[in-house]
């Protein structure tokens, strides 16, 4: 039992690698200690902004890096555990401490004497060094952005719209966690005609937990698609499809009034810094650098994309024998893929356990960069179902500290994601940085163990990816850390590592027979339309929406006719609608979910490196993409860091080619 007069988040963490006490940490110990932490950083910050010494790189900049290092520990954990495991009383705290933590933000940007003294490290910043230069750009640019150089008033309205803005975040993550958990379908032998015997096993197990006869399924998309691909009975994979895509969307949890707030909002909020809109202010920094540039990449891609969909659709409604909707694509894809292709997603899953996906991952990064991973049973997680991993390099020395937390459950958010309980930093001391990696597969009841599809496993490699980018960062500075980089390029590196996972030579690993691993092959050449299309219309839907230049712009307007103009077909639709586009609206993808895209055509081209060399473990290649991608962090401009990988900058039709879609 946690002892009263303590505050584990306070206290000082000596357990291995100084991690986080998961196992003494309660919802009431936040508040009390962002109460500490906050007025902590106030202090900190109030010494730099009145230093009387003349302002340099030194008593500023590096003093503001320094600043807030408690603040930042609560914090992480408190979002580790509101996205991962996000009980009742996490959600009560939460809408007031994104409120207090946003405030607080504000209130740093906005302090005149603070940005007067960045801004004369700015101004002489010629005679720094590369990564001091960035450094200073960046806080130079984020103080610009948060409203250090509008008057008065113009500032009490911002602070006011991020206030607003974080309220409305939280509110619609809220909205979409709460009609995922309130949703399910039970059914009956007759209605899981078709599943796999896995999957079956674990729909009975979850309906066996409340009390229920039959097979129970959720909104996690993991279970949506096993539905949608394997399920015989047409109007049980309708009834989930409209389940899983109408979230949201009217009814108790509707979110249309939250996401149109939150874009009328931003748009204003981009108005009062100068912006045309908030896709422009948004892409500044990015490597796209406008929204012009961005969607025009999706333009690109859009039209060779829509005509392989053309031709997917109608082999699979020669094979239906009729006109297909959205509940029937992945069904007949599935059958296409097994009759034409000789590929059987239950049979790859059969081979695909989760613990062996996991044990793959971890000696792809030893064979590309001499990493080793040990767990640790003596450092607590923050379920039973999180598991601790030590992370060492070639030499046996500590590189940081890995949680993995695969399995679904009603208290996390959907979806999968990386995240990081302390960054790589060299400014005073070594400082060894503690990640994470989050996803939502279904857990097969004991004793079988939990499969995952070869998408799911996809989805493995890809956090993964996340991990080593933050693991292996090698920089001064923790803001430029890692992942701290341009959005459009944090997905390179987590893309990039899919790769493994698809490789004739990393699923021998598993057993898979050689015809199957050609047939996945074959299969994923076939499906490159649809993926194409669901992923690319998404993105330009959201980058519409930002590029807007009306002060109260109709959001659902704006969606049907950018659907309209790009022809969207009903039987695939976006990927994520925008009520339950949590990326876009609880999230740091806004006007940038076509990063992911964008990110691609560095994947393709970087692997390509390696398949020219013909060795996917090439020790040349895979140490060149460590010193120049991984450890970089943001030290430099991302342009700079693929030009210096690959000896030029990025060609797209390698992802063209990859995807199938010249020609």
């Amino acid at each position: 039992m946690t002892d009263p007069n303590t505050n584990p988040l306070l206290d000082d963490w000596t357990p291995p690698f100084g991690a986080p006490p998961f196992d003494l940490v309660r919802a009431a110990h936040f508040l009390p200690a962002f109460d500490l932490a906050l007025a902590a950083h106030d202090a900190e910050i109030e010494a730099i902004a009145t230093d009387s010494a003349p302002a340099d790189f030194a008593n500023t900049l590096a003093a503001l890096e320094r600043s807030g290092a408690l603040l930042g520990r609560v914090r992480r954990v408190f979002w580790t555990l509101s996205s991962a495991q996000a009980d009742e009383d996490l959600r009560t705290i939460e809408p007031e401490v994104s409120a207090r933590l946003t405030r607080h933000g504000t209130a740093i940007s906005h302090d005149r004497r603070l940005f007067d003294r960045v801004a004369t490290v700015w101004r002489g910043r010629t005679t720094l060094g590369e990564e001091q230069l960035r450094l200073v750009e960046n806080v130079y640019r984020g103080f610009v952005s948060g409203g250090a150089l509008l008057d008065p008033q113009a500032k009490a309205r911002f602070a006011a719209i991020d206030e607003r803005l974080s309220d409305l975040s939280v509110r619609f993550g809220h909205q979409v966690l709460a009609a995922g958990t309130d949703w399910s379908l039970l059914l009956d032998e007759a209605g899981v005609a078709g599943l796999p015997d896995s999957v079956r096993a674990a729909a009975a197990r979850r309906a066996e937990q409340a009390g229920e006869d039959g097979f129970r399924f959720t909104l996690d998309r993991g279970q949506v698609e096993d539905v949608l691909s394997f399920v015989t009975n047409r109007a049980v994979r309708e009834t989930i499809w409209r389940g899983f895509t109408g979230r949201c969307d009217g009814g108790a949890h509707d979110t249309w009034p939250i996401l149109t707030e939150i874009v009328t909002l931003r748009q204003e909020r981009a108005h009062l810094l100068g912006h045309a809109s908030y896709a422009e202010e948004k892409l500044e920094d990015s490597m796209a650098r406008t929204p012009e540039a961005a969607m025009a990449l999706l333009d690109r891609v859009w039209a060779p994309a829509l005509r392989r969909a053309g031709d997917e659709q109608a082999a699979l409604e020669a094979l239906a024998g009729a006109p297909i909707e959205a509940w029937d694509w992945r069904f007949y894809a599935e059958q296409l893929r097994r009759d034409r292709h000789a590929l059987d997603g239950a049979a790859v899953k059969q081979h695909l356990t989760l613990d062996a996906v996991r044990a793959a991952a971890f000696d792809c990064a030893g064979r590309l960069y001499g990493l080793h991973f040990d767990e640790r049973t003596d450092i607590p997680g923050w379920h039973p179902d999180v598991r601790a991993w030590a992370v060492s390099d070639a030499g046996g020395d500590a590189v940081g500290l890995l949680y993995t937390d695969y399995l679904a459950r009603p208290e996390k958010h959907g979806g999968a994601w990386m995240g990081s309980l302390r960054v790589q930093e060299r400014l005073d001391a070594r400082v060894l940085p503690m990640v994470y990696t989050v996803a939502n597969f279904a857990k097969a009841p004991p004793p079988e163990p939990t499969r995952l599809s070869i998408d799911e496993a996809r989805t493995l490699f890809h956090e993964f990816g996340h991990a080593l980018h933050a693991l292996l960062s090698d920089v001064t500075y923790p803001s430029l850390s890692g992942t701290a980089v341009a959005r459009d390029f944090v997905e390179f590196p987590s893309k990039f590592m899919e790769h493994w996972i698809v490789s004739a030579e990393v699923l021998e690993g598993f057993g898979v027979p050689a015809a199957l691993i050609e047939a996945i092959g074959r299969a994923d050449a076939f499906g490159q339309g649809f993926a194409t299309v669901e992923l690319a219309g998404s993105s330009i839907v959201d980058l519409a929406i930002h590029m807007t230049t009306d002060a109260i712009p109709d959001v659902r307007a704006i969606e049907a006719a950018t659907l309209d103009r790009l022809g969207m077909p009903a039987a695939i639709g976006m990927r994520h609608r925008l009520p339950h586009f949590t990326h876009v609206f609880d999230g740091g993808y806004a006007a940038a979910y076509y990063s992911y895209l964008w990110s691609e055509v560095l994947d393709a081209d970087a692997f390509a490196a390696f398949t020219e060399a013909g060795d996917m473990f090439a020790g040349d290649l895979a140490e060149r993409f460590r010193r120049e991608i991984l450890e970089r962090g943001d030290t430099r401009d991302a342009m700079a860091d693929f030009v210096a990988f690959r000896g030029r900058e990025p060609d797209e039709r390698h992802l063209l080619l990859e995807r199938g879609l010249l020609g």
